[in-house]
């Protein structure tokens, strides 16, 4: 659910609101007592309560700064809660000497003593440390002490930032435990109007405003704000669920965006929400962007000998193999270049926006039209298209445009094949941008290449001994070629890999690999191996043969009654297994199983199976494809039905009998 709200001074929900911060350090004997949550008996913690405060205000040096305090009470429940005593501020720092700060950290954990009375442990400020994460993020992080289970832990602290135009400060509602009471309260002054989006399912409780006079001086003038109260009681945990992008995209939340303001020194109003054509110019204008694409020349004498004589796809493809073997990632994301592509090119090394902004050059100056698309990775979110702006993106790659397809391409991963993204990419829409036209979006799930593929074929015969010995060969395509490669690729040989896979099979192993094409990219990649099966320990009269002895589908991964989130695989897929049984010359085929096939609605998936015998020789054939990158909750029965089918139906043996 999205609800639009607009936080303009004059916004009066309900007069009177009395919203303000709990006592520190008021703790109740109930929830001493407490050893569960009546609303969610599995919970290890509850959130007690949870109060925020978020104003615009001028310093000492009349610079204008977010001031946000946030003050929480939590009941441990049992050990697995502990974490939540594991607490992490993030903050952020600017490229111009600007950057957040975390004041007045106070936090306490209580305990019942044998005497009935509250024992506290109080942090000590020694006990806190920052840990740097990357060029912009840090954490300060603190343990709560004396803590164990019964425990009640409270903190508090405030954070000043100068990023008041990108971050008003989100307020997530929500957690991985549930909050009996949550509250946020924000003072917005007269100059300035925001927008806020209440994202997520639930509703909220209570929502109030009302004027409140004086709280922005500057120079002896006094202005009014608008005093805002949102809350939320009886919060349910928010339960992650397997194959769905970020929790953020859900999660119940209040997000702010600066619409317009009045600057309070000047007078003078601007509107700060943009339409795309202002974006489009400001990264074209943007040093660590726009300027950087211009910076074609840079690869003029380097490309001319790998593109010559070659076709448009040929070049694209030299151009980017070159690149991809030229840098190594640094492991930064973003969309903006970091010491600019020239100084990156010439360290053999780079961030993320690096390399694939010197793709997008290298490309036009090699003769192929390339844009570059700005992203929001997986596990970062979704774009909130309805506002142009830049603060969702945090990734970069290049799109190469030739006759009348295009390529998405990454090159900071040495196993990518031409055209194929990471899975982290793949997350609803990019933005297209270049140098000479307007941006516009694409779905970034809808690339061909983005497919996971695989087929197994094998050709086994059942001997004497009760063994089956043969052979399997496993081709990959696509998506799923990338991630084989770079599972063996994590061994310093291929016998390496075959060891380790051999030390997690139990009756089947594996010998005398044949690898094709680890190397080439845009090739299938092609793994032939011997293989030996203990199929039975005595040859009886009667055998079961489990025709889905391999990759077999035992547990549905589906088990919820109703499913709140998208089912996201990212990509389309189909698995493949030909499976060749030669008998020995007593035995036959006495129950075969049964051709069966079972479809998703809306062509959104198949699973089928065929048999076929000739003589002591069978064939057994099974395939499941998914056709679709995204099953909505409305196809999350259909999903979770055809996987009991597939289940059922793999655990359907076929029966051979020895001939008298």
């Amino acid at each position: 659910m999205k609800k639009i709200l607009s936080l303009l001074f004059v916004l009066a929900l309900a007069l009177g609101s009395k919203a303000q911060d709990f006592k520190y350090g008021d703790i109740t004997q109930q929830e001493s007592d407490m050893k569960k949550y009546d609303k969610d008996t599995a919970a290890h913690a509850v959130v007690l309560r949870e109060f925020g405060d978020a104003r615009l205000q001028l310093d000492r040096e009349d610079d204008i700064k977010l001031y946000f305090t946030y003050h929480v009470k939590i009941k441990i429940l049992d050990n697995k809660g502990f974490d939540k005593g594991n607490v992490e501020i993030p903050v952020y720092t600017g490229d111009n000497n600007t950057f957040e700060i975390v004041n007045d950290i106070k936090a306490t954990t209580y305990n019942m003593a044998d005497n009935g009375n509250f024992e506290k442990a109080e942090l000590d400020p020694k006990n806190t440390f920052t840990v740097k994460q990357d060029k912009h993020w840090s954490s300060i992080k603190f343990a709560m002490p004396g803590m164990r289970k019964g425990s009640i832990i409270e903190y508090t602290y405030q954070l000043v930032s100068p990023y008041y135009f990108e971050n008003f400060r989100t307020w997530e509602f929500q957690d991985n435990i549930p909050k009996m009471y949550s509250e946020y309260l924000v003072h917005i002054p007269a100059f300035f109007s925001y927008k806020a989006t209440i994202r997520g399912r639930l509703k909220l409780t209570k929502s109030t405003g009302d004027v409140e006079a004086d709280c922005f001086s500057y120079k002896g003038n006094n202005n009014p704000c608008s005093r805002l109260m949102y809350a939320m009681s009886d919060i349910p945990a928010f339960i992650e669920e397997d194959y769905m992008t970020a929790p953020k995209n859900f999660l119940s939340a209040i997000y702010f965006e600066l619409a317009e303001y009045t600057s309070p020194y000047t007078y003078v109003k601007s509107k700060v929400t943009k339409e795309w054509k202002d974006i489009d110019e400001l990264l074209k204008k943007n040093d660590d962007f726009g300027t950087q694409l211009k910076k074609k020349d840079l690869f003029k004498d380097k490309l001319k000998d790998i593109i010559a004589n070659k076709t448009a796809v040929d070049k694209a493809k030299a151009v980017y193999e070159y690149l991809q073997k030229w840098y190594k990632w640094n492991n930064f994301i973003g969309i903006y270049s970091a010491d600019g592509i020239k100084e990156a090119f010439n360290s053999h090394k780079g961030s993320i926006a690096d390399i694939n902004l010197s793709l997008v050059a290298a490309l036009n100056e090699a003769g192929i039209p390339a844009e570059a698309v700005i992203l929001s990775t997986r596990d970062h979110g979704t774009i909130n298209t309805l506002y142009p702006g830049l603060g969702d993106f945090n990734y970069v790659v290049a799109k190469a445009n030739i006759d009348d397809k295009s390529y998405l391409l990454d090159a900071s991963d040495p196993l990518l094949a031409f055209g194929t993204l990471p899975l982290k990419c793949l997350n609803d829409k990019g933005r297209v941008f270049s140098l000479d036209k307007p941006s516009y979006w694409i779905d970034m799930n809808t690339s061909t290449n983005q497919r996971e593929n695989d087929s197994y074929s094998f050709d086994l015969t059942l001997g004497e001994n009760g063994k089956l010995k043969g052979t399997m060969t496993h081709y990959s395509i696509g998506f799923s070629a990338y991630e084989n490669r770079k599972a063996i690729k994590k061994f310093n040989s291929v016998n390496e890999y075959i060891e380790n896979r051999n030390e997690k099979l139990s009756r089947l192993k594996i010998s005398n690999p044949e690898i094709s094409n680890l190397d080439s990219l845009n090739l299938p990649l092609s793994e032939k191996y011997d293989i030996e099966i203990k199929a039975y320990d005595e040859m009886s009269e009667s055998l079961v043969f489990d025709p889905y002895f391999f990759n077999k589908t035992t547990e549905n991964p589906f088990k919820l009654a109703t499913r709140d989130f998208p089912v996201d695989w990212g990509m389309p897929s189909e698995m493949r297994y030909i499976v060749n049984i030669h008998l020995p010359a007593q035995y036959s085929v006495e129950v075969p199983p049964r051709n069966r096939a079972y479809a998703l609605p809306n062509t959104g998936g198949r699973f089928i199976t065929e048999y076929e015998a000739d003589g002591n020789k069978f064939t057994f054939t099974y395939v499941t494809t998914f056709t679709k990158s995204v099953y909505d909750t409305n196809e999350y029965p259909y999903l979770k039905e055809f996987y009991n089918k597939i289940i059922a139906t793999e655990g359907e043996d076929i029966l051979l009998k020895k001939k008298l």
